[in-house]
């Protein structure tokens, strides 16, 4: 079963954009769960432009499906997970000011800085995924650091998928079929939506999560949340 985690950051930047509590971020994350969603995932930036701290201590208070933090590894992110315990840390490695990832980690390259961080987290009782290519070296790379799960980062795949799916879902099967050797997890997201979603997961049915945000949230727009997150729980299904 591939678990769908919604990511509820667009819904803090809709907040945050007029002030106020309007959306109301802690009842949206309990609405997607009321919906059938198992899983939550924010990514505190630090300028917070969307999900704030405060998000963060409070929406540990009552998520009761798999509390998933992303972020890059300083000492704010690092004070956050320690602080709230989530079930899974999810490591970025954005820079500060980037609109959205968009890449993964060079595992072989940051190795001994994420053999520290990966202890001290896992220290804390997370499992820990680290957001990586779709490359079976990177694969390695977060294995030999200690990491639980790898998260692919599927924002080539969402763009080549348009053009040829055959070409763009190959090098993630590889990637995957690496992790699964390895005895780690497999994770994604980043551009993923009813579109190409069913045929990530046809092609890779040991998939454990997905973390979808962006195109869930504007599907919702039109659809309803609740409609959505079910179309979404239905590309997943097993078939």
């Amino acid at each position: 079963m591939t678990r769908l985690s919604v990511n509820i950051n667009k819904i803090a930047t809709l907040r945050n954009a007029r002030g106020g509590n309007n959306p109301d971020v802690l009842k949206v994350a309990l609405d997607c769960e009321r919906f059938g969603a198992e899983g939550i995932t924010v990514h505190p930036r630090p300028d917070e432009r969307h999900i704030r701290y405060r998000d963060v201590i409070e929406l540990k208070k009552i998520v009761t499906t798999e509390f998933n933090i992303e972020g890059y590894p300083d000492q704010r992110y690092l004070q956050i997970v320690g602080e709230t315990k989530p079930a899974q840390a999810t490591l970025v490695p954005d820079a500060p000011g980037v609109i959205t990832s968009n890449k993964g980690w060079d595992t072989i390259t940051h190795a001994d800085h994420l053999k520290i961080i990966i202890r001290q987290l896992k220290n804390s009782g997370c499992r820990v995924s680290l957001f990586v290519d779709a490359n079976p070296e990177m694969v390695e790379g977060a294995a030999l650091a200690g990491a639980d799960r790898i998260e692919l980062y599927t924002g080539p795949y969402a763009e080549e998928f348009l053009k040829n799916k055959e070409e763009a879902i190959e090098p993630y099967i590889r990637a995957a079929e690496r992790a699964r050797t390895l005895g780690i997890g497999v994770n994604a997201g980043h551009d993923l939506d009813l579109n190409n979603l069913r045929y990530l997961k046809t092609n890779i049915p040991w998939l454990n999560e997905v973390s979808i945000g962006h195109a869930l949230i504007c599907d919702a727009l039109y659809l309803g949340l609740e409609n959505t997150i079910q179309m979404y729980l239905r590309e997943l299904a097993e078939v």
